[in-house]
């Protein structure tokens, strides 16, 4: 089973017992978070996909690091012009563990029976 969830602005594919980094969440180290905003779950040839999020959808993980990536060098330069600028940007990051996905099962057979009780409902509603 697997997942694609959306965090810090960014959408992730994750399966449980994944290291992921992903932007800085406000966790402490050990804790656990649960990610709702869940755009997808797919389990072999089944697919659930949500508009825009699964209802009931979830991804649990626990926080196992906190840290800063590596430098990125920002240059701006315009030749014969005596204009230089340089810059640096490290940013931040949280390293989780997927321990779990969650989310509404939903059977084929189930959604049919629920389309087809729906629309006797509505014939027998206008018939009356």
């Amino acid at each position: 089973m697997y997942a694609v969830f959306r965090t810090g602005g960014k959408q992730y594919r994750a399966v449980p017992g994944e290291v992921i980094r992903v932007e800085k969440i406000d966790a402490e180290v050990g804790s656990e978070v649960e990610i709702g905003e869940v755009l997808l779950l797919g389990t072999g040839e089944d697919i659930q996909i949500g508009a825009p999020f699964i209802d009931g959808g979830k991804v649990l993980a626990t926080v196992r690091s906190h840290g800063r990536a590596d430098k990125v060098t920002i240059i701006k330069f315009r030749r014969r012009k005596h204009y230089r600028k340089q810059q640096g940007h490290r940013q931040y990051y949280t390293e989780i563990e997927i321990t779990d996905i969650g989310g509404q099962s939903r059977n084929k057979s189930e959604s049919g029976k629920s389309a087809k009780a729906s629309g006797e409902e509505t014939a027998k509603g206008n018939g009356e």
